[in-house]
């Protein structure tokens, strides 16, 4: 009964936070689509640069005559399905607009490849300067609360089931995509993939909020029961209850301590926002969380 109660504020709170400034949302996601669209086409696909995800594999499949955006569409609405079993409804919905519409953008950003020619450029400029627009088009998405689909569901599945993080299983996923394309393209192409897949990860976080893959919240409520049982449904860890004492007025709280991944940014301060107005809370970069000897 109890964690029903808690499972129907969490989803409660959720809903409040998708309706929030949604027309702004989803224009920004429109845009980060469009950015990430554009330079798969204009950077990575034309140059064989195999860069992460489901979009790294329609490049290696290209070679076979694979068309990229059909190959990402069909694979974008498997894992929606298989994201709607594994991870709950709440969890997919964010995905399903940015999952459908990254794909049209790939068919329609074809058009801008015949009038940019960059094969005067060096290959690792070009790699560089396609990670640092695809991260900025994803710190835009990311920031937004959406995502595109594809791997990142993936990733959500790891840390649900396998318990790692989710800087862990991003390495794991994208890693391994990056590391396939040696068996259809040079090992140059394979190491400016990584190059590729760390600029991107390194610029998105940058957009998002700071440099960090962690995000350390301090929060001080008079709903901390609600603010607490909201942390603990959504973080990948725990929550640590700190006892504190106002300098000023000397009234006691309850400081709650919780890691999210940066990721997490934008629907955890929306949810503890909309939890409490009046919510008191501190956010710093936390470059390295251990767990180990607990």
């Amino acid at each position: 009964m109890f964690k029903w109660l808690r499972r129907k504020r969490v989803e409660d709170v959720l809903r409040k936070i998708d309706k929030k400034n949604l027309i702004e949302r989803y224009a920004l996601l429109f845009v980060g689509c469009f950015i990430v669209a554009f330079s798969f086409n204009v950077f990575f696909l034309q140059y064989n640069i195999v860069c992460f995800g489901i979009s790294g594999v329609s490049i290696i499949l290209n070679q076979f005559g694979v068309n990229p955006s059909i190959f990402i569409l069909v694979c974008n609405i498997i894992l929606l399905i298989v994201s709607y079993f594994l991870l709950g409804f709440a969890k997919t919905k964010n995905s399903v607009v940015g999952s459908l519409l990254f794909p049209v953008f790939v068919s329609l950003t074809k058009v801008f490849v015949p009038y940019i020619d960059l094969r005067g450029l060096e290959l690792i400029v070009i790699a560089i300067f396609g990670a640092v627009l695809t991260g900025i088009g994803y710190g835009i998405i990311f920031k937004t609360g959406f995502t595109t689909g594809g791997t990142d569901i993936l990733n959500q599945i790891l840390v649900k089931y396998f318990k790692v993080s989710m800087g862990k299983a991003m390495m794991m996923v994208d890693g391994l995509v990056v590391l396939s394309a040696i068996t259809v393209f040079s090992v140059e192409i394979v190491l400016y993939g990584f190059i590729v897949l760390y600029i991107i990860s390194v610029i998105t976080d940058k957009v998002i909020l700071g440099i960090s893959q962690s995000k350390a919240f301090y929060v001080i409520t008079d709903k901390e029961k609600e603010a607490r049982e909201f942390l603990l449904s959504i973080v990948n860890g725990g929550v640590t209850l700190i006892n504190s004492k106002g300098g000023f007025s000397q009234d006691r709280h309850n400081l709650l301590l919780a890691v999210v991944p940066t990721r997490m940014y934008f629907t955890v301060k929306e949810g503890l926002q909309t939890i409490d107005p009046d919510v008191f809370f501190l956010v710093c970069d936390a470059y390295e969380v251990s767990s180990k000897g607990k």
